[in-house]
């Protein structure tokens, strides 16, 4: 069954961006590999922690998976466990929800809203 979440770490110029042009085409990274990065729930806290250490001005982003159709692919990485990969651009209208955050040096996720992670 897939998850009806996924989420993704953007910065917040990258989601001011997307807020002008109606969608998200991705960081370096995600274009660099021909698709944007996402993470499930159980999967996001990893990936603050190697990608985003030390980071402050990000974005999470809660993307309703069933919005994104056939360009979401759920493909093996990182263990052999399946990341949903978005092959295209993410509309701006498949958000369902966005929080200010920073991830600390130890790569823990601190919201502004003083929340935890999903």
């Amino acid at each position: 069954m897939t998850p009806p979440t996924a989420f993704k770490l953007i910065d917040v110029a990258e989601w001011t961006a997307a807020l002008e042009s109606d969608r998200y085409d991705g960081s370096a990274v995600d274009r660099a590999d021909g698709y944007i990065h996402m993470s499930t729930a159980a999967q996001l806290a990893e990936t603050a922690r190697r990608h985003y250490a030390g980071r402050s001005g990000l974005m999470l982003l809660a993307v309703k998976t069933d919005a994104l159709g056939a360009a979401l692919l759920w493909e093996p990485s990182r263990g052999g466990d399946l990341f949903p990969h978005l092959y295209g651009p993410l509309p701006v209208t498949a958000v369902g929800a966005v929080r200010v955050l920073a991830v600390d040096d130890d790569g823990l996720m601190r919201f502004d809203d003083g929340g935890t992670a999903p």
